[in-house]
């Protein structure tokens, strides 16, 4: 296995509008972010992950690209980009931005030329077709409700498009397709950015027979979509044109993909991605909208599945992002035991095999927001899919409740920084969406107060991983997958050799494990003694050991 330094390092997301308002207008901004960069530092984040910055009209936060080349107003402008690079590097950590090039704004003028004429050059950009007598030219579904094609009333044929309709999908069939996005990653490459996240990269090949789906297949689109014959080749095109000549790192985020298509597409000998983000582990248990109960047992199954893999593979570790809600909200307990639970969650991520990828606000606990009704969510896709949960035979009141449960807009309320108005998000009493009214009590000033706040716990947890390369690389082993209420794994490497005791319930129990003295204990978050002896120890609610031998 080849060392490299994506694999040792801590990857933190944040999501622009919601991180930090430098002008008081109420939207997070790149100046937000510059400004809080010796925070990241100080937690001991090298490589911030910046979730789209680009010129959009901001129908899908951003990732409906107007301009690839250009800095939304709303965030700033390219020089306070270039600032936030330069003061990023400055404090030797990386930046790695989001590359959205399955689809485009309806407002990029390379769409606004493709829909003029059917004989207009840039038509074949996007992928048009024509109607199937009245009806759209096949049944494909978009993700956000409803039909997958648009019709254009001007041409009298329809477009593509797996998400929005103002988020057309690009014709990557088409050479100058690819040959213009392989232009607009060289610009922010040549800019010094280190390295991208690539939304729903496996959706840009597309079965070129665009024949009805089957009811079966209609259920999980996303494994058609992302089932596209040359995905593959395009990504290796991408690697030799692009990304092999430069130092970066190239993560895909692999929704919908098969696991051995993931393998492959992160296989250091076939060249095309270092990394995959895959979503099995945070949507254990989900359905469309709505959570269903999981249990430990298959959660271990997916830690399995990720991290035994062959040797030429590196994954990635997280249970948070913007797209899903709030990891100890879902996993932990977020009322009586949030702050010993949020701290075992920590461990989990940070003791894992692969690149631990945190999320804004994760490293302080912050939970789900309670939402009293459904127009105070900002998702598009809540209001897209509402007819069709109707139709399931769901009340308003029971998709409230799993929304509740289950929306992505919990992770977009805004960073709680202090106990001040917008829980310190900006200095004015303007929000462009939400702040959890637990910022009063759970905030970054809170947390640094307090040497056993769950901030220090990932401090010092990330501080261990980083001078314990041998728990980096180690293999790891799944002691007892059976166990219902205790994870316990090794991470093996050479003469190291670190053990993982994770208690995930309410519940106190005895556990049995022969020669534990062999190891002594490294990090807890406990506050009390721990009782262990060669063949068992007393585990607390909650409770995350740390042993090394």
């Amino acid at each position: 296995m080849t060392r490299n330094w994506w694999k040792e390092q801590i990857i933190y997301q944040i999501y622009p509008r919601s991180f930090y308002d430098s002008n008081g207008d109420g939207i997070g901004d790149l100046n937000g972010i510059t400004l809080k960069l010796d925070y990241l530092k100080f937690l001991g984040i090298d490589i911030i992950w910046l979730s789209p910055h680009f010129d959009s009209p901001n129908y899908d936060n951003g990732y409906d690209i107007r301009n690839y080349k250009m800095v939304m107003k709303e965030f700033g402008t390219m020089e306070d980009f270039d600032n936030l690079l330069y003061e990023t590097h400055k404090r030797n950590m990386k930046l790695v931005i989001d590359l959205v090039v399955n689809h485009t704004s309806d407002e990029h003028d390379w769409f606004l030329q493709s829909k003029s004429s059917s004989s207009n050059k840039f038509r074949d950009y996007y992928i048009w077709k024509k109607k199937n007598g009245n009806i759209p030219p096949n049944n494909y579904t978009s993700f956000f409700g409803g039909s997958a094609w648009e019709k254009d009333e001007n041409t009298n044929e329809y477009y593509l498009h797996y998400f929005s309709k103002k988020q057309p999908d690009l014709n990557w069939e088409n050479v100058k397709v690819r040959n213009e996005v392989y232009k607009i990653m060289k610009f922010w490459l040549d800019k010094g950015i280190d390295g991208f996240r690539m939304d729903v990269i496996p959706f840009i090949s597309k079965h070129q027979d665009f024949n009805d789906l089957s009811s079966s297949e209609l259920k999980n689109s996303e494994k058609i979509y992302a089932s596209g014959p040359r995905l593959h080749e395009y990504l290796k095109e991408m690697n030799i044109k692009v990304l092999s000549n430069y130092d970066v790192v190239s993560i895909g985020e692999a929704f919908g993909i098969s696991h051995n298509s993931m393998l492959k597409m992160t296989d250091e000998r076939e060249k095309e991605l270092n990394l995959a983000f895959i979503f099995d582990i945070i949507r254990i248990g989900r359905k469309n909208w709505i959570q269903n109960n999981w249990n430990l047992q298959d959660l271990k199954k997916m830690f399995d599945f990720q991290s035994n893999t062959t040797d030429f593979n590196w994954p990635t570790v997280f249970l948070n992002n913007h797209d899903n809600p709030r990891s100890v909200s879902k996993f932990g307990n977020d009322i009586k035991y949030r702050i010993k639970s949020a701290k075992l969650l920590a461990m989990l991520v940070l003791t894992q095999k692969g690149t631990p990828v945190l999320y804004q606000g994760e490293e302080i606990g912050m939970t789900n927001h309670k939402f009293d009704s459904i127009n105070q969510f900002d998702d598009l896709e809540v209001l897209g899919n509402l007819s069709k949960a109707l139709k399931s035979g769901l009340s308003k009141e029971d998709y409230l409740y799993n929304l509740n449960i289950s929306s992505r807009d919990h992770s977009r309320t805004t960073m709680q920084w202090n106990d001040k108005i917008q829980g310190g998000f900006s200095f004015e009493n303007k929000n462009w969406f939400l702040a959890n009214p637990n910022f009063k009590t759970i905030n970054v000033e809170n947390n640094k107060k307090n040497p056993n706040s769950i901030l220090n716990f990932y401090k010092k947890l990330i501080s261990f991983r980083k001078a314990s390369k041998d728990l980096v690389y180690g293999e790891y082993k799944d002691l007892d997958p059976k166990h219902k209420k205790v994870f316990i794994y090794k991470r093996d490497k050479l003469n190291n050799s670190y053990l993982i005791i994770l208690n995930m319930s309410d519940s106190s129990l005895t556990y049995n494990f022969n020669n534990l003295t062999e190891y002594s204990l490294k990090i807890s978050n406990r506050e009390s003694k721990i009782n262990y002896c060669s063949k068992k120890i007393k585990l607390l609610p909650w409770d995350a050991l740390l042993f090394k031998k």
